[in-house]
C-alpha cells in the first residue's frame, strides 16, 4: 500500500472531515486503490518515523486544471477547509504548492476505510 501524505490537512483526516485531496502528481492513481494516510512520509530526517492516520479508499480520481474549482462553493469543505470560499482554497493551494491556478491537478476523492 503507497503511503500519501496530509502534512498540511493532519487534523481533517484524523477527524475524518476531509474527503477530497489535490495533487500535483498521483496521475496514475485508479478508483479501489487503497492507500495510507500519513502525516509526512517523506523528509523525516534520521530516526524518524511515519506518524500512520488512516487508510482510504479512492472513490474516483481525475486530472482538471486548478481553476475548475472556482464557485464550487463545497469543494473547499471536502477538502477540509469548510472556511474558505473556493478563491481563496484555490490561493492557499497554490501559495503552498508553489504552482498556477491553471496547473492541471489530480482531484482525488476518496473514503475512510
Amino acid at each position: 500500500m503507497r503511503n500519501i501524505s496530509f502534512q498540511l490537512t493532519t487534523e481533517q483526516v484524523k477527524k475524518r472531515t476531509k474527503t477530497v485531496t489535490r495533487r500535483l502528481g498521483w496521475k496514475n492513481l485508479k478508483p479501489g486503490e487503497l492507500l495510507q494516510a500519513c502525516e509526512k512520509c517523506m523528509g523525516l530526517g534520521k530516526g524518524g518515523k511515519i506518524n500512520h492516520l488512516a487508510v482510504i479508499r479512492v472513490v474516483s480520481v481525475r486530472r482538471e486544471q486548478l481553476c475548475h474549482i472556482l464557485g464550487d462553493e463545497d469543494e473547499p469543505k471536502r477538502e477540509g477547509f469548510p472556511n474558505l470560499t473556493s478563491a481563496e482554497f484555490e490561493e492557499m493551494f497554490c501559495k503552498h504548492m508553489g504552482c498556477h491556478y491553471t496547473d492541471d491537478v489530480t482531484r482525488i476523492e476518496f473514503e475512510y476505510v
